[in-house]
């Protein structure tokens, strides 16, 4: 799909792991593989031995993970870092350095670290709201004070405790990130990371940003990962949940058959992302709807027709009942709405 980065996984992890990724980095021939792997020798040495093109190490910088998690000290913390950065350059291979919990990190302490592994050599920063308590306008803040610090690139990784990890990564790029980590589906840790399809829409329809995506192939990816997963997708998910593109309300409905452009974005269609607009059938549905939905089954009702339809549908929405075209074909036939199968035996006869 023209995916920039693919963090494959954790080499170090398990014989599996290291498999896979080492499978993926074999594999990816048009995008840049990633392995992780903490400040720890053995796990450098298991992410170069794998074979990918970067290796993102990092370290906890924030007080409270420092002492109750990593259990060392902030010079500790500095003199891994910088040891880490040190190995993957001068194995040849594109170094990305994360301080973890950077948006709980005390700011003078996340600028030491900061100039520390940039004199080391580091290609990438990435700065990590682990525990998704950032705002968009102070991640926006944070990434622009580390930028004054540091000749490599940024990256972000937005955690959605607070459903804000899409808008803090697109904070990221507007405060001069060059780029966001992201998950299809969303899915990570707790409430998950910055949703694939929701940044990827975002900087494409949104601030006219051509990202090299193949974004009709979107909704495809989104159910491969949610079958593997086993998480399923929320119908309300943006961009790829099974509503996303759906109209009940008869005012937006009618609008839509009228002109998409009315009660969509416009600027992100079905079509762009590989999915289809539904007009769904309930106690919210207007005779645009109906009449469409019957026209699309082969009925060629009346006005009245339509009108006596369109009440039982909301009489079956009514009591919690989406109305499918089995259901509409049971109505329109009680109702004695013609079929052009029908007008066709009569021009026969």
């Amino acid at each position: 799909m023209g995916t920039h980065v693919i963090e494959a996984g954790f080499p170090v992890n398990s014989d599996a792991e290291f498999e896979a990724v080492a499978d993926i980095a074999a594999s990816a021939d048009y995008s840049t593989t990633c392995g992780l792997a903490r400040v720890v020798d053995k796990d450098i040495e298991a992410a170069l031995d794998s074979g990918v093109d970067m290796v993102h190490t990092f370290v906890s910088t924030s007080d409270v993970q420092l002492a109750d998690s990593m259990h060392a000290s902030r010079e500790e913390a500095v003199e891994r870092a910088v040891r880490s950065v040190e190995r993957v350059r001068d194995a040849g291979a594109e170094v990305m350095f994360s301080p973890m919990d950077a948006t709980r990190t005390d700011e003078e302490f996340l600028i030491e670290v900061v100039e520390a592994v940039s004199e080391a050599g580091v290609d990438w920063i990435n700065l990590p709201d682990t525990c998704g308590v950032a705002t968009p306008t102070r991640f926006a803040r944070m990434v622009r004070t580390v930028r004054e610090h540091t000749d490599a690139r940024i990256d972000v990784h937005a955690h959605d405790d607070f459903g804000l990890a899409s808008a803090n990564a697109m904070a990221g790029f507007e405060a001069g990130a060059a780029q966001a980590q992201v998950s299809v589906n969303g899915i990570g840790e707790r409430a998950g990371n910055a949703a694939y399809e929701e940044v990827v829409m975002a900087a494409e329809s949104l601030y006219g940003v051509d990202t090299g995506i193949d974004t009709t192939r979107i909704t495809e990816l989104a159910r491969i990962v949610e079958k593997a997963s086993d998480i399923p997708i929320p119908a309300n998910k943006p961009v790829v949940g099974r509503n996303a593109f759906s109209h009940e309300s008869g005012i937006h409905a009618a609008g839509v058959i009228e002109n998409a452009d009315t009660f969509e974005p416009g600027v992100m269609t079905p079509e762009m992302v590989g999915a289809t607009r539904e007009f769904v059938l309930g106690k919210h549905t207007g005779t645009h709807s109906v009449r469409k939905r019957l026209a699309d089954i082969g009925f060629e009702p009346t006005d009245a027709e339509v009108r006596e339809v369109t009440r039982r549908v909301k009489d079956y929405g009514a009591e919690k009942e989406r109305v499918n075209d089995t259901t509409l074909e049971a109505f329109a036939r009680d109702v004695g709405v013609t079929h052009e199968d029908e007008r066709e035996e009569e021009v026969r006869a």
